[in-house]
C-alpha cells in the first residue's frame, strides 16, 4: 500500500529543448569574445548576430512547447548579459579603444552596465508593463548596433584609428539608449498567424533578399533605424497626450 503521508516527491529538472538554444546564445557570446582576443573581429560579429538569433528562438519555442520555467527565464537573463552586455563591450574595447586609455575602457563599460541595468529592470517590470513596447532599446538590438558596424567596416576596410572616435559615441549611445525612458515597439501585436495581402509576403522576400546581398550594411542600418524609432515613437506619444489634455480642457 502506498502510505499517503509522506509527501510525494517531485522530480527537480530542466526543460532541455528551450535551453539548449539559450545554451546556444551564451556559447556564440563567449565565442564572439575569444574571437577578439584573437583579433578575428568579423568572427566575433557574425557570432553576436546568431546569439540574438538564437535569444529570440529560445522564449517562442518554449512557448510553443509549453516548456517555459523560471529557471529558463533566469538562465536566459545570464545568458544576454554575456552575449550582449559584456560581449559587445569588449569586442569593442579589443577592436577599437585599445589606444584610448581610460577613455576607451569607460566607453565599453557604459554599454555593458547599460545591458545589466536594462535587463534588471526589465525583469523586475515584466509583470507590469505595457507589452507592446519595450522600455529602453533591447540589449540584443543594441549589441546587433554595435556587431552590424564592426562587421560594415570590415567589410569596407575603414582604417579604425580614424574612426574610433565615432565607435566610443556609438558605444556609449547604446548603452545609454538600453537604460533610457524611451519607448521601443515589441512587436508582440503582429499577428503571424493570421492572414495577410500577397504584397505583404512579396515584401518580404525582397527585404530578406536585400539582408542577404549586404548582410552586413542592412543589419547595421536595419537595427539604426529601430534605435531611433524610440525617441521618435516617445516624442510623437507625448505630443498626442498633450494634445488630448488641452481638449479636454
Amino acid at each position: 500500500m502506498i502510505d499517503k503521508t509522506q509527501p510525494v516527491r517531485r522530480h527537480r529538472g530542466i526543460y532541455l529543448l528551450p535551453n539548449l538554444f539559450t545554451t546556444g546564445a551564451l556559447f556564440s557570446g563567449f565565442y564572439a569574445i575569444t574571437s577578439a582576443i584573437n583579433h578575428h573581429f568579423e568572427a566575433a560579429a557574425v557570432a553576436m548576430f546568431i546569439a540574438m538569433i538564437l535569444d529570440g528562438l529560445d522564449g517562442r519555442v518554449a512557448r510553443l512547447t509549453n516548456t517555459q520555467s523560471e529557471f529558463g527565464v533566469q538562465y536566459d537573463s545570464l545568458s544576454d548579459m554575456v552575449s550582449f552586455g559584456v560581449a559587445p563591450g569588449l569586442v569593442m574595447y579589443l577592436w577599437a579603444f585599445g589606444s584610448l586609455g581610460k577613455v576607451g575602457l569607460f566607453a565599453a563599460f557604459v554599454h555593458t552596465a547599460g545591458g545589466a541595468l536594462r535587463l534588471a529592470r526589465f525583469n523586475t517590470q515584466v509583470e507590469t508593463a505595457d507589452k507592446r513596447y519595450f522600455q529602453g532599446l533591447p540589449s540584443p538590438a543594441a549589441a546587433a548596433i554595435l556587431a552590424g558596424f564592426l562587421w560594415m567596416s570590415l567589410e569596407y576596410g575603414y582604417d579604425v584609428e580614424s574612426i574610433k572616435y565615432l565607435v566610443l559615441l556609438l558605444t556609449v549611445c547604446t548603452g545609454l539608449l538600453m537604460v533610457s525612458n524611451f519607448r521601443y515597439s515589441s512587436f508582440k501585436e503582429i499577428d503571424f498567424k493570421g492572414k495577410v495581402p500577397f504584397i505583404v509576403a512579396i515584401a518580404v522576400m525582397l527585404g530578406f533578399a536585400f539582408v542577404m546581398a549586404q548582410p552586413q550594411t542592412m543589419l547595421f542600418i536595419l537595427f539604426m533605424t529601430y534605435a531611433i524609432s524610440g525617441p521618435v515613437v516617445t516624442l510623437v506619444m507625448r505630443r498626442r497626450k498633450r494634445q488630448n489634455r488641452k481638449a479636454e480642457h
